[in-house]
């Protein structure tokens, strides 16, 4: 059901958010460190400022668009009246994770620890966003047969969009970056993380891998991700876990086993550390338990 007339969609078996769109003006919603429990994406339309998410910072403009994941900490310091677009969507309702194969957008839009987390909006694209939303919007307000079906369907449009959008200017920058050996250094890094994160908890071990001072190798991570190779290894280890906790029955212990920790309290606190809540918490909020009985 759409909770008063604000374009809240609400699970009616948690009776928490399912789906939600609105509209901001002249405001920054955003101006606390956020932790959410479900995907966020913020279309900036006006104003521009400065986003703190995770560990780094980073400039953006208008129609700029800005996507996080639950439990993502990030907060807007806006440097001008900011006015633009929300949309929430809980794992209850649309798994990024589960349909992957469908959206493509984890690792693209949400969860790619080595970009920033924005997207560029240009003209032919906002009109094209402009229709998905106003679709949200009048289907939110019918409650009509199959109304969770066809919302889904607009998210995937709104999702595979973006996705595809945020990969072309990826592609983009790549090829204007490319004269140097740094690119090479940082593929090859990102590959081994990739391969040994499991394993290899340590900067000095990459460091080790590319011969490389790990002052050094985080000097160019920090510049090229706007990281440290400390933090990029943790984001990586977190992103598994928060997966495993995602869609398996796995226990807390089996999966801190499966990620190098042999201490399951160790790897508790480590994940709380970075995600601000318990590994089970976050099971019990966006997870497994819950996830699983939505189809």
């Amino acid at each position: 059901m759409v909770q008063n007339n604000n374009l809240t969609l609400v699970n009616p078996t948690t009776g928490k958010l399912a789906f939600k769109v609105c509209h901001f003006e002249e405001e920054n919603p955003f101006d606390q460190v956020q932790r959410l429990n479900y995907y966020s994406i913020i279309w900036i339309q006006k104003g521009n400022g400065i986003l703190k998410a995770d560990f780094s910072e980073y400039i953006f403009n208008e129609n700029m668009m800005l996507c996080f994941s639950p439990y993502q900490p990030f907060l807007i310091e806006a440097q001008t009246k900011l006015s633009g677009v929300i949309i929430h969507f809980h794992p209850d309702f649309f798994c990024i994770h589960k349909h992957h194969k469908e959206v493509a957008c984890d690792g693209v839009l949400f969860n790619d620890i080595y970009s920033t987390p924005t997207v560029e909006i240009e003209d032919k694209a906002a009109t094209n966003f402009e229709m998905i939303i106003t679709q949200f919007k009048d289907e939110m307000q019918k409650s009509a047969l199959a109304q969770y079906e066809l919302l889904i369907s607009y998210l995937k449009i709104f999702l595979i969009t973006a996705s595809r959008l945020k990969t072309e200017q990826q592609t983009t920058k790549k090829n204007v970056s490319s004269d140097s050996e740094e690119p090479f250094i940082l593929q090859n890094l990102k590959n081994y993380i990739e391969k040994h994160y499991k394993s290899k908890h340590s900067a000095s071990e990459y460091a080790d891998m590319l011969a490389i001072t790990p002052k050094a190798l985080s000097r160019l991570t920090k510049i090229h991700f706007n990281k440290t190779l400390t933090e990029l290894i943790a984001e990586r280890i977190i992103l598994e876990a928060k997966r495993e906790l995602y869609l398996t029955n796995k226990t807390i212990k089996e999966i801190a086993y499966e990620l190098g920790y042999n201490d399951e309290y160790y790897f508790s606190r480590f994940f709380k550390k970075n995600v601000d809540v318990s590994p089970q918490f976050y099971r019990e909020t966006v997870g497994f338990d819950r996830a699983s009985t939505v189809g």
